[in-house]
């Protein structure tokens, strides 16, 4: 089993001016992962570039000087090379983020002197994009900074770009979990920082998916491990759920997660009365902007159901072994149903139930007739990409089927069982 970190909080990072005499020289070096191509993954991974040697980072500048006296490396005519430290690869996000420079200058007198020196490793990132929507929190930001750091043990320097005080406070007991020492605003910075190794750009997989791989993943880290790490980090007390039996008087604990906004669940109330007629200690709520608070929430539940979108997400919080109860809208989801929850939650050794909503059970079916593509040929919304799939696969609601859907609330029953 992977060794996570365990680290603990330093007031502030050993720092000195530029008098300090300088370390011994270290060979610089440069590699970049810029093999984002997944033939199973439709997203591809920006580039990734880990440095060593005087690397010299001037925020006000966006310029990460590396003193490179043989020039070497996979710079441009002019010693450069440009990167946009997110971990989505997307053409639509990417403008939005803040582009830094690695130059590769000659000598250290052709580099800015150090106003402070860092005796660990940095790893320079954005926080731009989908963030404030959990599901892209985690896959473009926290699982990246997981897999590009933990084996750090908390002895790295963390520089945020796109700098948002909102996000930082939010997930504060992360970044804290992940490095001993304040994150720096690279957006408003003025010194020049300088380090002996670093990353700009975070190494990803896929969405909620960790699998080995020799330069994306070469700690072997898994999603398990990811889990175990937010425990930690949040203090959640359970890695296992209930077992039926071991204590008569206790019912297992459901959480159904509520929509206000699009895929509503209609008849939310109707599958919430039938679980506890099943047995379930059930609970409603709406996943929210304490991250904390709902996680607790979720640790506490032995199954979590909820209609596909980003709050699915929170199975992370799962005690290993719970049930996750997903419910797909119509408009032949099967893809993103499974590549975004479902196999991560098998991953995550959590046991996993799928119920694929019937034309019947979707509002869909009051907005077009029953000869439409919507309903003949679902594939095309899909082959008109993301705009037509967010207009109308992901604007529908649901009402379950409450006989058709009973089957499924006793396999999750059942998963406990076993």
């Amino acid at each position: 089993m992977t060794n996570l970190p365990e680290v603990t909080r330093k007031d502030e990072q050993e720092d000195s001016a530029a008098t300090k005499p300088a370390s011994a020289a270290t060979e610089a070096k440069i590699t970049c992962d810029e093999n984002g191509v997944d033939e199973g993954f439709p997203y591809a991974r920006p580039p990734v570039c880990e440095l060593t040697g005087d690397i010299r980072i001037s925020p006000k500048e966006k310029t990460m000087y590396l003193v490179n006296p043989s020039g070497a490396g996979p710079f441009d005519a002019n010693g450069e090379k440009k990167i946009r430290p997110f971990a989505r690869k997307d053409d639509f996000l990417l403008p939005g983020v803040v582009e830094v420079t690695i130059k590769s200058v000659s000598s250290a007198e052709a580099a800015p002197q150090c106003t402070r020196r860092h005796d660990v490793p940095v790893v320079v990132f954005s926080v731009a994009g989908y963030t404030d929507n959990f599901f892209h929190d985690n896959t473009d930001v926290l699982i990246p900074l997981f897999l590009t750091t933990a084996h750090l043990k908390g002895e790295v320097q963390l520089l945020i770009t796109n700098f948002k005080p909102w996000w930082v406070h939010k997930f504060t007991p992360l970044l804290k979990k992940l490095s001993n020492y304040d994150v720096i605003n690279f957006d408003k910075d003025e010194g020049v920082h300088c380090f002996r190794a670093g990353h700009i750009g975070m190494y990803r997989d896929r969405d909620l998916i960790i699998s080995p791989h020799p330069t994306r993943n070469p700690h072997n880290y898994s999603m398990v491990d990811y889990n175990r790490f937010l425990r930690r980090a949040f203090a959640l007390p359970r890695d296992a759920p209930a077992v039926l039996g071991e204590e008569t008087s206790a019912k297992p604990k459901m959480l159904i997660i509520e929509r206000k906004g699009t895929r509503k669940l209609l008849n939310l109330r109707e599958v919430s009365a039938m679980c506890e007629e099943l047995g379930f200690a059930v609970t409603v709520a709406e996943a929210g902007g304490d991250v904390r608070g709902f996680a607790e929430r979720v640790n506490a539940a032995d199954v979590l159901l909820a209609v596909h979108g980003a709050g699915l997400t929170n199975q992370i919080f799962l005690p290993t072994g719970a049930v996750l109860v997903q419910i797909v809208p119509w408009g032949k989801m099967d893809w993103m149903a499974t590549n975004f929850y479902g196999q991560p939650a098998r991953d995550m050794r959590l046991r996993y139930v799928e119920y694929y909503v019937s034309e019947e059970e979707t509002t869909l079916k009051d907005k077009y007739p029953r000869d439409h593509y919507v309903f003949t040929d679902p594939m095309r919304i899909h082959g008109q990409g993301w705009p037509a799939i967010a207009e109308i696969i992901m604007k529908q609601d649901v009402m379950v089927n409450m006989t058709r859907f009973k089957p499924f609330l006793l396999k999750a029953l059942d998963e406990l069982q076993e």
